[in-house]
């Protein structure tokens, strides 16, 4: 497979070779072959990337809030324009399945950039209190670090605030998943972004990563990954003082009370669990349910599953992938493991491939019950097709076995009662809460409790975290007292 611009980095406005020689393969999930390989960046680059958005921040902090808006617009367009090569990338670099990647992966990542042209359209990036202004002002040079799982989504759901608030960046993608990422380098290209405003390098955490994060020129890291990164990540950026924005792991719970729509919504929390093939930070992996309704939970599940069609991603009837790496397969396996090894009752799944499947990262949708809070599956996140089914016997064991958990990034609640469902929703320690299966909406603020992060992402929410606040006293005369 010929990847464009596979031994490039971007930086100030131009594609230029790779510093050094080292060479990552990208493998195809679905039939373990290399498909290609991309070059990994030394520190070099990095430095020759911050000092481009260094230089270009100044002009482009004091451009017009309509010109940023109508560039974020143009890079919309770019990426729709090109829908299809997008897709096909996802699907050969971290194996999505067509129809996740033409309703979810792609429209949701368009949408960030939609939404951020109009947030700003309507932000006040200066008030006044009597004679004292406060101005939102950019925070400067940011370091955006992506992750594998939602290559594109994630990368826009950090540049489009970014570019909004008038901030210049750096974005690190993930070399799992590179593809996606040097398409939308092009498209930004394209779409006549400023010389310096927007720099890619590719390469390893370890390396390009690092090298972010401690760089004393850049202003703000904001990283979506693992907990263990998000923890370098922070220590890195300490000596420096600069503003860390961290979306980490999660172990979300589903809590049905007892008044809830049993029939429809298992099935909904289980496709829930594994959209994106389970892949997905938030995904409410723990379904905690009335004991007495333990049975028929159990076989609304089965049902749910023996309905998803595990297979090759680019079919059109394939509705889960495989998992993406090689290393998060052997994790997933693991954790099955562990699930029947702690006594957990196995509903459906377990370990290995689907039977009509003999190569590709493929595991089969897996669904526990009679798990208890102790148990691995139940307090580790497992990041892939994997449920937990948990008993409670009372309100108030169901509120304590959802926040039993280190992390505290999405939740569901179903109940029949609204107002019943809103108070559960708020002794929630989480986030996001999701009431009775409600649409995405791009603007709600999305990030963590406890160990699932600091900051917030998303519409004004995420805005905010690229802007300094400013106190300006004496701005207005002194009649504004009056």
């Amino acid at each position: 497979m010929s990847i464009a611009h596979a031994d490039d980095v971007y930086i100030d406005g131009a594609w230029r070779p790779v510093t050094g020689g080292e060479r990552h393969p990208v493998v195809n999930p679905a039939t373990e072959e290399v498909i290609g390989h991309v070059a990994l960046a030394p520190t070099e680059d990095v430095d020759a990337a911050v000092a481009a958005a260094r230089k270009a921040f100044p002009a482009f902090a004091a451009t017009t809030v309509a010109e940023r808006a109508a560039m974020l617009r143009g890079i919309r367009d770019r990426v729709q324009q090109q829908s299809a090569l997008f897709i096909d990338a996802m699907m050969a670099e971290m194996g999505v399945a067509r129809s996740f990647a033409e309703t979810a992966q792609l429209p949701f990542a368009l949408e960030h950039l939609r939404i951020l042209a109009e947030v700003i359209e309507r932000y006040e990036f200066l008030t006044l209190n009597g004679a004292t202004a406060t101005v939102k002002e950019p925070i400067g040079v940011c370091a955006l670090i992506t992750p594998w799982n939602w290559p594109l989504y994630q990368i826009t759901a950090k540049l489009a605030p970014a570019l909004a608030a008038g901030c210049t960046v750096v974005l690190k993608p993930s070399e799992l998943s590179p593809l996606s990422a040097l398409l939308f380098a092009a498209a930004v290209h394209d779409a006549g972004v400023p010389p310096g405003v927007f720099n890619l390098v590719g390469g390893t955490g370890a390396v390009v990563g690092a090298a972010l994060s401690s760089h004393p020129d850049v202003d703000m890291i904001s990283i979506t990954g693992s907990t263990r990164a998000g923890v370098l990540v922070a220590q890195a950026a300490a000596p420096t003082v600069k503003r860390v924005v961290q979306e980490l792991g999660g172990k979300s719970p589903n809590v049905f009370l007892d008044d809830a729509d049993f029939a429809t919504g298992v099935g909904k929390g289980v496709l829930s669990a594994f959209r994106n093939v389970g892949q997905s930070c938030s995904a409410p992996t723990r379904m905690i349910v009335p004991a007495d309704r333990l049975a028929e939970v159990e076989e609304l599940a089965r049902q749910a599953v023996a309905g998803l069609r595990v297979g090759d991603p680019r079919a059109a009837e394939t509705t889960m992938g495989p998992i993406a790496n090689a290393a998060q397969h052997a994790r997933v396996q693991a954790m099955i493991e562990a699930g029947r090894a702690e006594g957990a009752k196995l509903v459906c799944g377990g370990l290995g491939r689907p039977a009509h499947l003999n190569r590709g990262y493929f595991v089969q949708p897996t669904v526990f019950s009679a798990v208890t809070p102790a148990m691995r599956i139940a307090r580790e996140e497992i990041f892939g097709p994997v449920l937990s089914i948990m008993p409670y016997r009372d309100e108030a064991e169901a509120l304590r076995i959802a926040n039993d958990t280190v992390y505290g990034l999405g939740s569901q609640v179903q109940s029949g009662d609204l107002g019943r469902a809103r108070r559960f929703a708020m002794g929630l320690r989480a986030g996001q809460v999701h009431i009775n299966y409600p649409a995405w909406d791009g603007r709600a603020a999305f990030g963590g409790y406890k160990r699932s992060g600091n900051g917030r992402e998303y519409g004004v929410h995420g805005l905010e975290e690229f802007l300094e606040t400013k106190s300006v006293l004496g701005y207005a005369p002194d009649e504004a007292h009056s």
